[in-house]
This record gives structure tokens, sequence and C-alpha cells, in this order.
């Protein structure tokens, strides 16, 4: 439980970057044994064509940075169709 606080703290530092853009980022789970991080992107965020740049340069970055034992971020795009289609 620790390291998921460690995960959520840091990503609160990118959060206003994300906002500033009409945008959002949530985490969504953390895999312990594999380091991967799942976050779900929101808002204007979502089917934007700089998401993968947001997650791979700012978010996997910044955890990677701050968290031991992050290895990778992986967007979760379940939300994605309906945001799209309604």
């Amino acid at each position: 439980m620790e390291k998921i606080n460690e995960i959520k703290q840091s990503i609160q530092k990118i959060r206003p970057y994300i906002n500033r853009d009409g945008g959002d980022v949530e985490f969504v789970d953390f895999d312990e044994k594999s380091g991967v991080v799942t976050v779900r992107m929101l808002g204007a965020c979502v089917g934007c064509h700089a998401v993968d740049q947001t997650v791979f340069y700012g978010i996997q970055s910044l955890l990677m940075e701050e968290v031991a034992g992050v290895n990778e971020v992986k967007l979760d795009t379940s939300n994605w169709w309906y945001n799209l289609h309604y």
C-alpha cells in the first residue's frame, strides 16, 4: 500500500500540467511483481494524438525516477469508446 501512495503522490505532481490542457490522469493499478503502473487518461486526453508522449515522456519518466520498483506505465483505454462516441 505504501508503494501505491508513493505512485499517487508522484502523479499529483504532473496533474496540473495535464489539467492545464483540459485533461486529467488517474491511477488505476500497480502490479508489484512486474513493476507496471496502469493509468487512465480523462477529459481532453481521451483520444488525443499526444497521449502516448504524455504517458511515456511525462508520467512514466516521472514515476520511474521517483518511485523505486516502477518499470513501466501502461494506459488503460477502457473509457475511450464511451467518451469518443457520446
